[in-house]
């Protein structure tokens, strides 16, 4: 008995490993995001298998994980398989491996494609240090709050969005980014009308208003420069002591440095407060 994660082709059925024809020809039962498309996959990559497959998808996926950890422990290999790519990023997977590695059971991955670091690689932007934030909100409000604590984030940062999406989140990242930030969008990956756009936040999100966006996009954005968040402190600071020296009052001068930082009036303050405790 078995629990073996696999990565599948992003589209090019062609990036199908050996090893992962062999598991889906092996298993007992195979755990699909979408058993459409893992049929269309065997046909592609001509592979039979003789496995139960189930649906595996976010709607179902702690009922399914418990089904199938009873299998795993009957004796059954359960191959696990998304649509495209790695399971458990951004794809149901995660709490099956975590609670199978609980009990104790047998587990593997099989590596092969993923968006994210082929995203990274295409995106001509720092590979060193990088961070997966997965999909934004899809709430304004929620994913303004999200780019807020990653403002400071010095590693590269890449995220998953939905096409009808991309203006809007170009749009809110270059407001807190900045417009000059560099950027990349990584579209329809190993597919046929595969595409990168590389540019500013300012130049992508003009592109992502200008043309029709469509497929499987995936967005890098350049980490913020080394110490940023405290040059950009003093900054503050200094800015809110020009508004005190012009005559405005210290709660004034927070709210106007915090409209023209384009951030939380609590982030300034927090900085007066902090420069303060520091002069005594």
């Amino acid at each position: 008995m078995a629990l073996v994660l696999a990565a599948t082709p992003l589209g090019n059925p062609r990036d199908a490993s050996a090893r992962l024809k062999s598991a889906i020809e092996d298993a007992t039962i195979i755990a699909a995001e979408d058993s459409r498309r893992f049929h269309r996959l065997c046909a592609d990559i001509e592979v039979t298998f003789t496995g139960r497959v189930l649906s595996f998808f976010e709607g179902n996926e702690d009922e399914r994980t418990q089904e199938l950890l009873s299998e795993l422990e009957s004796g059954a290999d359960v191959l696990v398989v998304s649509d495209a790519g790695m399971p458990t990023i951004s794809d149901p997977g995660f709490r099956l491996m975590r609670e199978a590695i609980a009990r104790g059971l047998e587990v593997s991955v099989i590596p092969g494609p993923s968006a994210v670091t082929m995203a990274i690689a295409l995106s001509g932007l720092p590979t060193d240090r990088f961070t997966f934030e997965g999909f934004p909100s899809r709430s304004a409000g929620a994913r303004l709050a999200l780019f807020e604590k990653l403002r400071h984030e010095e590693r590269t940062m890449v995220f998953f969005e939905a096409p009808h999406r991309l203006g809007d989140c170009l749009s809110d990242a270059q407001s807190v980014f900045g417009t000059e930030r560099r950027a990349a969008i990584c579209r329809e990956m190993t597919k046929r009308y595969e595409e990168t756009i590389r540019g500013t936040l300012a130049e992508l999100s003009t592109w992502a208003d200008t043309n029709e966006v469509l497929g499987e996009i995936t967005l890098v954005i350049e980490g913020a420069t080394l110490d940023s968040a405290a040059r950009s402190a003093d900054e503050m600071v200094a800015r809110v002591r020009e508004f005190e020296a012009a005559g405005m009052d210290r709660k004034g001068a927070i709210a106007s440095v915090a409209t023209e930082f384009a951030i939380a009036k609590r982030l300034v303050y927090a900085a007066v407060v902090d420069a303060n405790k520091m002069s005594k």
